[in-house]
């Protein structure tokens, strides 16, 4: 009758090899078997439990009564070989009491540092106990056997190793399955971190503050004749703040930086008060709401009224008096002064200028209207008292 253990194996190892001990520990517990294998074998998926680690379960010492139960309940001894271990007295002692229990043949290696049989007490990764008991040519695991051009795909073999001279199946049983595994889960991983850093630069990238340039379109297209945009004063509303920038020529733009990003694709609150190249405010001021992107063009528009609306007055100032019904041509039109003396008329943008000239009937001391006409300052054509004198 097979003989019933409480531990799968027993971990013997020097204390400045605990982390590898535990990290053992962890790979023996949690492989996971393949399915057909374990349905052949009856085994579970993870049949390589429970295994005694001194740190986990007992404080480490002497050789006691108790720990040579837990060496006696352990089917497998698996000695962390160092050049620590190497040297260590209780890890020979474990060695020695597991072969008198005549069990050598379930005594398996781990290498992970030094060299075996390298005759160095420096680098030496065999305890001398080995030599001692006459235990038979071991080799063990070695994490750093140069197998693959990848070092962690040799410590993923040395596990394979192990695990299968623990459970006594051919290397090759598993270890086919288990490379092609871990190739998937480091692609998968690989395609995982590169989509998470392209997630990341994307966010990084659509999160760093833009620079928003606006133009003004139009001002040349619907009255070629008149002056073009001098100054346009831009403001971009953005919640609590406020920013302006200046456009000084027909083809500059204004330029917005440092925009946080949150507001690109949102609806913003745009104005501009404009000035054209004589300093009036001849354009139709912009008060709009925008779609915020990197270029905003916004199409402004003459105020038809400012260089189109034209009135005077005709003035004799030899009889002080206002002139009515003299004929005046402006624009190839006729127009005839009013009981004040006052022409008004209104000219089409498209045939708009910054002045006209004026012809009548009677000489006059000028014969040019500058624009604007402002209302409350009309301008005055005096009768020249010369009739040879416009």
């Amino acid at each position: 009758m097979e003989q019933q253990f409480k531990y799968f194996a027993f971990i013997s190892y020097n204390s400045k090899d605990t982390e590898w001990g535990k990290r053992v520990q962890r790979k023996l517990e949690h492989y996971r078997m393949p399915a057909t294998l374990c349905s052949e074998r009856g085994w579970e998926r993870t049949p390589i439990k429970p295994i005694f680690f001194a740190p986990t379960d007992i404080q480490p010492g002497g050789l006691t009564e108790e720990l040579q139960e837990r060496l006696r309940a352990s089917r497998n001894l698996i000695v962390i070989c160092s050049p620590n271990s190497a040297q260590s007295e209780w890890v020979g002692r474990e060695i020695e009491f597991f072969h008198q229990l005549g069990r050598t043949a379930h005594i398996h290696f781990f290498i992970v540092d030094g060299e075996p049989h390298s005759g160095n007490p420096e680098t030496e990764c065999f305890n001398p106990i080995v030599k001692q008991l006459g235990l038979p040519e071991i080799l063990g695991a070695n994490i750093h056997e140069k197998i693959y051009r990848w070092p962690w795909l040799n410590k993923e073999r040395a596990y394979v190793q192990l695990i299968s001279k623990l459970l006594g199946v051919e290397f090759d049983a598993i270890w086919q399955r288990h490379r092609r595994l871990i190739i998937e889960k480091a692609i998968a991983w690989s395609i995982g971190i590169c989509a998470v850093l392209a997630t990341l630069a994307g966010v990084w990238i659509t999160n760093q503050p833009l620079d928003v340039a606006v133009r003004l379109n139009g001002a040349r297209i619907q009255a070629p004749t008149l002056p073009p945009v001098k100054e346009a004063v831009v403001t971009m509303a953005l919640d609590n703040e406020t920013k302006t920038d200046t456009i000084h020529t027909p083809v500059d733009h204004a330029l917005f930086t440092n925009i946080p990003h949150r507001f690109l694709d949102k609806d913003i609150h745009l104005t501009a008060s404009l000035l054209d190249a004589n300093g009036f405010p001849s354009f139709l001021p912009v008060d709009t709401i925008v779609h915020l992107t990197r270029e905003i063009s916004i199409n402004i528009y003459r105020d038809a009224r400012f260089y189109g609306d034209v009135h005077f007055q005709l003035y004799d100032p030899m009889a002080e008096q206002y002139l009515a019904g003299v004929n005046v041509q402006v624009m190839n039109q006729t127009y005839t002064s009013d009981e004040e003396g006052q022409i008004r008329f209104s000219v089409p943008l498209e045939q708009q200028r910054p002045s006209y000239p004026v012809a009548a009937s009677i000489p006059l001391s000028d014969s040019l209207i500058t624009m604007p006409c402002h209302l409350g300052s009309i301008p005055t054509l005096l009768k020249s008292p010369n009739p040879y004198t416009l």
